[in-house]
């Protein structure tokens, strides 16, 4: 779509225009990483970091709420151009999760790049076949682990954001392993990885990579998680 005015209504790969409340979207669509985002302070900050995370649902949904590939294709597409919208200083389209992205992105500077990999790694889910390990690895990398990055960027501008990135990874492959077989030894790797570049982060920044303390636990509880996430946080390891 060429139009670089306000869309009113969604098109053909428009997403829904959903909740204005994102932290209410968020908590519902995204326990885990939303739960995480209670151990941050500043209240913009912890705002920034949920348009980010509705940034990746919104993502995550275009190859599972359209029914062929090209639908999906064009919901990517979509989201191609509200960056463009946002990194060319042009108006953005009303949707809220775009607008909430558009003054993150402006707020704290952001880079282009881990947003542009977020959808990239996305069409590979376009593609019935099986991820490959290799494929699996470069998938969460590019989609979860770049959110991470961003998220620490927020947190901690002058820290190394990338250690947050193994953390992204892990949890998403372990979310993965919930709809399609993962290679354990994948699996194994990635959570290793994550703890040890973890430790890199700063206090600040590590409630980006917190969240990968539940990738493998399962709690039956809000509560517990609650409970795992203070002990990660508070000792600064996954």
């Amino acid at each position: 779509m060429t139009d670089a005015g306000p869309i009113d209504t969604p098109d053909l790969g428009a997403p829904d225009l959903g909740a204005p409340d994102l932290d209410a979207q968020m908590r519902a669509a995204d326990p885990d990483r939303w739960l995480a985002s209670r151990f941050i302070a500043d209240p913009i900050a912890r705002a920034d970091i949920i348009a980010i995370l509705a940034y990746d649902h919104e993502l995550a949904r275009a190859p599972r709420v359209t029914s062929n590939p090209m639908l999906g294709e064009i919901r990517l597409a979509w989201w191609r151009e509200v960056l463009d919208e946002v990194f060319e200083n042009r108006p953005v389209r009303r949707h809220p999760t775009a607008q909430a992205l558009a003054e993150t992105v402006g707020r704290r500077r952001l880079p282009r790049a881990p947003l542009e990999a977020m959808i990239d790694a996305r069409y590979r889910e376009l593609d019935p076949a099986p991820m490959s390990p290799d494929e699996a690895a470069q998938w969460a990398s590019d989609g979860a682990g770049s959110a991470a990055v961003l998220c620490a960027l927020i947190l901690d501008a002058d820290g190394d954001a990338e250690a947050a990135r193994p953390a992204g990874a892990a949890w998403a492959l372990c979310r993965l392993e919930a709809r399609a077989p993962v290679d354990p030894r994948t699996l194994h790797a990635a959570l290793a990885e994550a703890r040890r570049q973890a430790r890199r982060l700063s206090v600040a920044a590590f409630p980006a990579a917190a969240h990968a303390a539940l990738a493998r636990r399962r709690a039956s509880s809000d509560l517990g998680k609650r409970l795992r996430l203070t002990w990660a946080v508070a000792r600064g390891r996954l």
